[in-house]
């Protein structure tokens, strides 16, 4: 059975995090779950972004370890790309999307991911994490839109989306995003489970869907439209 996905809108490994992190751990259907923890797209800190977040699961229940590809030749290096076989848990840490996209793109490691999908494993990702996995990336800093890996193929991910008004986002969304896609503009320390068809609200915040003119929230314990 093909794993389950997790869209996490930021601040990953923290206070809140918890029960939604356990629903990641738990759609694994490994007990205790294998989290590997790959720290690429944060830059700054990939060390402590990675023991961080081998501390919060570790301390969740899980069997964590940390899987350090920082770089595009990381990426296909034979003893880090198997070292994803039997993982139940694959979790990108939070931080640059751009340097987690090309590392990631065409590469040994993510087809090793994939196949582990294929094999029940969940792949989840916070804020940069996340927005690589959909069919788009939005750039607003540095301008326009990539196309992602599409993973999650027709989704966009806005992470960090607490506290925005979904009326102004829709506006700027109607202006500028490519056409016929689903945004899901998703809060901190919360997320979306499962995968097309089949998404459920997990953690402390709401995920808010954009289509077109359309938008709506959708708090934490519901499911997303069956069409999303």
């Amino acid at each position: 059975m093909v794993g389950q996905i997790g869209l996490v809108g930021g601040e990953e490994f923290r206070q809140g995090c918890e029960e939604m992190d356990r629903e990641i751990m738990r759609a694994s259907g490994q007990s205790p779950a294998r989290v590997l923890i790959i720290p690429t797209a944060a830059v700054t800190g990939p060390a402590k972004a990675a023991n961080d977040g081998v501390t919060h699961f570790g301390g969740l229940g899980g069997d964590a370890s940390q899987l350090m590809v920082l770089e595009k030749s990381d990426a296909g290096d034979a003893a880090l790309v198997n070292a994803v076989a039997g993982a139940g848990v694959v979790y990108f840490t939070g931080g640059s999307p751009d340097h987690l996209l090309e590392t990631l793109r065409d590469s040994p490691l993510l087809a090793a991911i994939l196949s582990a999908r294929e094999e029940g494993a969940v792949l989840a990702g916070s804020s940069a994490g996340a927005m690589v996995l959909g069919s788009y990336m939005r750039r607003p800093r540095a301008g326009g839109w990539v196309e992602a890996l599409g993973i999650v193929p027709g989704v966009v991910v806005l992470p960090h989306h607490e506290g925005r008004d979904p009326a102004q986002v829709s506006k700027e969304l109607q202006a500028e995003a490519p056409a016929g896609l689903t945004i899901l503009g998703v809060d901190a320390r919360t997320g979306t489970l499962g995968g097309p068809g089949h998404w459920r609200v997990v953690g402390s915040g709401k995920v808010t869907v954009y289509r077109g003119s359309d938008w709506a929230v959708y708090p934490s314990g519901e499911s997303l439209p069956a069409d999303v």
